[in-house]
Formats: structure tokens, C-alpha cells, sequence
């Protein structure tokens, strides 16, 4: 590292520097493995300082926002980093939105750049709704109008950028009506979470594995960005597989890895011989979060793996740091943790008011001082989301006498299926264009393996017919608008939805029945 930024870790973490140094110690050990190629730690650095000169070469820099659209692969590790020490906001997309809603995003975080997956099918299509995007590079294949990724990179140097500006990462997530949100700080958060400390990093021996698409914040945040700043390679998963994880792990001997709770109980439910089949003894820290988890199901992870399993609770836009380790919850079955800052965190019934220790209420965070998220471009949709100088995310608990928090309810609109934020109200706008649909509530409705699914209460218009013929249409309709996995698994017919004296639904209380009977409601 040169003396400039060494007197300052999370600087160099910052301007991607830290990987940097890693690649100048340990530059032919293993950095990323992918069904899209291998890089070692100086072919990966490399690559990011390429493209960080092709930035700088065609004006991109501080204050600029870079896209990447791609499956797990290199090229999109190498973006992160190339953004990282150019002063680049960089936005990893959702590839498997539509291309419209890809492209809006592209637009809207108003990417200079844009990598995108050749593989994908759906670039000029995303890219004629972000006109605005000049360089479009495609990787893993040809792509009309986009220049070769591999190709623009390979005219560059290769050596390490002798005046890095530390980057930020700006990801998307959907709001409970409209369009999607980008959340974004004008300052980086100083603190380290428990998840990140705890991992306990050793570059000489560790390997991680990265189970859920790199666009989202959870693996990108746990099993990209934390095991290679700390010197450790990563292993891409393509598409999830209970099996393939556990061959995986054997083959690569794998240290650490994030799963959702849905990734439990697949990997529990297969048979006793194949799990038997492979020697998995190497992983040590398995670390989910993102959804909730069935205290039987985490119950067993642990009589299977061992005390290795640890959960966080938090958000994309910051607040929580809940975190507990496997002992604690065997002590605590069913807690999320404690905050390391009590004072943060205050739970409140519907009129704003502190609850009682033990009762449940609605769980509020204090924005951090350095830090504190706003949606890019959206004054009025940050402002909502602020109580003063507090925020929620929609969850309901309560704090037991030793300070521990317990999920056990939801009052936000959010579906959280196999540990994705899907919001209704973009469901129930496609389905209102169908000509049969006089309105519709879509909620989340309980799956063993998922967590929540999602189903659509629809009330017809007086001169269509209810029933599966009607129910098998309205999914076809809702496939050709939707990305698969917001299409709903089922339609129910009601002859009324329940409303506010204002006309808005009352999406709880459709939501109720189908959660009666059961002691957690997420």
C-alpha cells in the first residue's frame, strides 16, 4: 500500500485499496471462482484498476454513478472495484427485473457506464430506457451497441491507480407504492458491523461462499465485498442449489457463507444420504439473515452443523446492527439479538408512544449522525420515511428484560419470499389493467419453504366470472408484465375488500386470515 492511504484502513477499504494491497502479497492466490471464469487477486485488481483508467478517460469520475447488470461473475467484482477508487457511486441491478424496470434504474441513478450480461438477452431493450447511458460495454458475448467489455478494458494499464477517491455504492430497493428507490448517503457510516468483525477473516486459509446473486445487498455486503477487502476468495454460486452448496463447499473448502432461511430448509430436506456424502467439516461461520427463520428449522441447522450459524437483523437503509451468536441464540431461540446501541432503537405503538418492556410494538431505528440514507432524487419519499430523527422499517416485537429483540409481526406491505423484498401495490397495478379486475389487494400468505408467498385477493367486476379459469388468466396476464418471481402463485375471489373511510384497502386486514392460528406473522 503506498503512505498515502496506509494510515487509514477503512480509507483503503473505501477506495478499494485494501484489495489492492492483498493482490500485491498474494497476487496468484484465488480471488473469485464462477461458472463465468476464475481470477486470481492480481488479475481481478488489474482488471479494476483497466477499467477505473477507461472511467477517467472518458471524463467519469468523483460524483459520477456507474450500472452493472450481470449474473455472478468477475466482470461485475471488477466494476465494483474500478468504482470503488474512482469516486464512482456504483449500482448493482436486479437482473432479472424486466428491462423496462432495469432500465429505469439505469436512468434514474444516472449511470455514465453501464456493464451488462450479453447472456441476459434484454440489453437494448433495458438501454432504450435509459437513453441517456454513453458507454455500454457487454460482457460474456456480443450485444448490438455495446462495445466488448473485455476488449475496451484490454487498452488500459493495468497497474495499481496512483490517486484513488473513495467510491459508494447506491442500491435500489422498492417502495411500497411507485417506482423503486435508490438509497443514498452523502457519507459513508463509520461503524463496522458485528457480522463483519466476527467472521474472523483468515486470508491464508479461508474461502467464501457466495449463495444469492451479488446484486443484493446481503452477499454483496458478506460475501463479496467484506472476504475479498479482508484477502479471502469467493466462490459465485450461478443459481442456488441445496446439493451443489454442499459439493461446493467440499470441493472449494469453504470457511464462510450467508443463506436465507428458504436455502435452510432445502438443505434440510434432503436425504440423509446425500448429506452424509460430503465432507463439509471445513465451514466454520454461516452467517443469514433477510427473512425470518422458523426456530425448528435454525434448531436443526445447529444439531447439523454445530454452533457456527449467526444471524443479523438490519436493512439496506441502515438501523438495526442486531446481531447474536449460536450460543446465545440456544439461550434465546427465536431472538434476532441485541443492539450494540440500546438507544437507537426505541418500539412504539400506533400513536408514536413507547411500549412496555414485553410488548409488542413497531420497531424504530435512530438515522446515525454519519450516514443517514435518503432516496436518490425523491426529497418527499425520504421525508415520509422519517419520524424526526427515527425510521422503521415496518417490523413489529418487543424487547424481553435482558434486551433482546423478538420479530413477531409486520405492519409494512412488504412480502418477504425466500428472503426477497417483493412490494404488492406494483402486483395490484398490473393486475387493475385487466379488463375482469375491478380492484385487488395482493398480500404475502404463509409457505413452509419460502417464508411467504405471494397471493392476489381480487374482486371482479360485476360481469366476470370467478373461478380457475378466470384465477389461471389473470397469472398468465400478471407473467407477461411481472418478473417471475413477483408473478402471484395463486388468485382468490372475494366479494369485498375491506377499506379505510379514505377508500384505501386495508391490506392487513385481508392479510389476517390466512396467518391465523400461527404465533409469528412474518
Amino acid at each position: 500500500m503506498s503512505a498515502n492511504w496506509r494510515e487509514s484502513l477503512e480509507e483503503a477499504i473505501g477506495c478499494g485499496m485494501a484489495f489492492a494491497h492483498h493482490a500485491a502479497r498474494r497476487g496468484d492466490a484465488t480471488a473469485v471462482v464462477s461458472p463465468y471464469g476464475e481470477r486470481t487477486f492480481a488479475e481481478l485488481n488489474g482488471n479494476a484498476n483497466r477499467l477505473a483508467r477507461l472511467m477517467r478517460a472518458n471524463g467519469i469520475g468523483e460524483g459520477d454513478a456507474v450500472a452493472v447488470v450481470t449474473r455472478n461473475r468477475p466482470a461485475f467484482v471488477e466494476t465494483y472495484l474500478a468504482a470503488m477508487r474512482s469516486g464512482v457511486r456504483f449500482t448493482p441491478v436486479n437482473f432479472h427485473l424486466t428491462a423496462e424496470e432495469a432500465g429505469y434504474i439505469i436512468d434514474n441513478c444516472e449511470a455514465k457506464l453501464v456493464v451488462f450480461d450479453a447472456s441476459l438477452g434484454s440489453a437494448n431493450e433495458a438501454l432504450g430506457h435509459a437513453p441517456s447511458c454513453g458507454i455500454r460495454l457487454a460482457v460474456g458475448g456480443d450485444a448490438d451497441g455495446f462495445d466488448s467489455y473485455e476488449t475496451a478494458i484490454a487498452a488500459h494499464a493495468d497497474a495499481d491507480v496512483e490517486d484513488p477517491v473513495r467510491g459508494s455504492q447506491m442500491l435500489y430497493t422498492s417502495g411500497t407504492t411507485g417506482r423503486p428507490k435508490g438509497v443514498y448517503r452523502r457519507q459513508q457510516p463509520v461503524a463496522r458491523s458485528s457480522a463483519q468483525s466476527t467472521a474472523a477473516w483468515n486470508p491464508e486459509t479461508d474461502m467464501c461462499l457466495c449463495t444469492g446473486p451479488a446484486y443484493h445487498a446481503a452477499p454483496l455486503a458478506f460475501n463479496v465485498v467484506s472476504p475479498l477487502n479482508a484477502g479471502v476468495g469467493v466462490v459465485f454460486m450461478d443459481k442456488w442449489d441445496a446439493e451443489e452448496t454442499l459439493r461446493l463447499i467440499e470441493a472449494h473448502r469453504v470457511t464462510h457463507t450467508h443463506m436465507v432461511a428458504t436455502m435452510f430448509h432445502r438443505l434440510l430436506a434432503l436425504p440423509a444420504e446425500t448429506k452424509s456424502a460430503y465432507d463439509i467439516s471445513s465451514l466454520r461461520y454461516l452467517l443469514h439473515g433477510a427473512a425470518p427463520c422458523p426456530v425448528p428449522e435454525k434448531q436443526a441447522m445447529i444439531d447439523w452443523l454445530g454452533p457456527i450459524i449467526y444471524e443479523y437483523y438490519a436493512a439496506t437503509e441502515g438501523g438495526g446492527n442486531f446481531f447474536i451468536g449460536p450460543e446465545e441464540w440456544l439461550a434465546k431461540p427465536g431472538s434476532v439479538g441485541k443492539s450494540p446501541m440500546p438507544e437507537n432503537t426505541k418500539i412504539v405503538d400506533d400513536d408514536g408512544n413507547p411500549v412496555a418492556q414485553g410488548e409488542t410494538g413497531v420497531i424504530y431505528f435512530k438515522a446515525p449522525a454519519v450516514g443517514r440514507f435518503e432516496y436518490f432524487k425523491a426529497p418527499d419519499k425520504t421525508n415520509d420515511s422519517y419520524r424526526g430523527d427515527w425510521f422503521t422499517l415496518g417490523d413489529m416485537g418487543y424487547l424481553d428484560e435482558d434486551g433482546y429483540l423478538f420479530l413477531n409481526g409486520r405492519s409494512a406491505e412488504t412480502i418477504i419470499s425466500g428472503g426477497v423484498n417483493i412490494y404488492p401495490q406494483e402486483i395490484d397495478d398490473k393486475l387493475l389493467e385487466h379488463p375482469a379486475v375491478l380492484d385487488v389487494c395482493t398480500i404475502g400468505v404463509p409457505n413452509d419453504e419460502w417464508g411467504e408467498e405471494v397471493r392476489s385477493v381480487v374482486l371482479p367486476k360485476p360481469e366476470a366470472t370467478p373461478g380457475s379459469v378466470l384465477a389461471d388468466e389473470l397469472i398468465a396476464f400478471a407473467r407477461t408484465r411481472l418478473p417471475g418471481f413477483k408473478v402471484p402463485r395463486a388468485i382468490d375471489f372475494v366479494t369485498d375488500l375491506p377499506r379505510l373511510p379514505s377508500g384505501k384497502i386495508q391490506r392487513r386486514l385481508v392479510r389476517a386470515p390466512y396467518w391465523a392460528g400461527r404465533t409469528k406473522q412474518i
